[in-house]
């Protein structure tokens, strides 16, 4: 997971905050728009 937010605070340029916010922002789009995916989602971005 802190690959990601690094990828994300370097490619994009956002502050640690805005890269946890957008990943868990994505995290639940994912959720929600593909409940059957929640338990592979909550391992590949991690449950918290």
């Amino acid at each position: 997971m802190q690959e990601l937010i690094d990828k994300l605070k370097a490619d994009a340029q956002l502050s640690d905050e805005q890269a946890q916010k957008a990943i868990e922002a994505v995290k639940n789009y994912i959720i929600e728009k593909f409940p059957m995916l929640e338990g592979a989602v909550a391992n590949l971005f991690g449950k918290g």
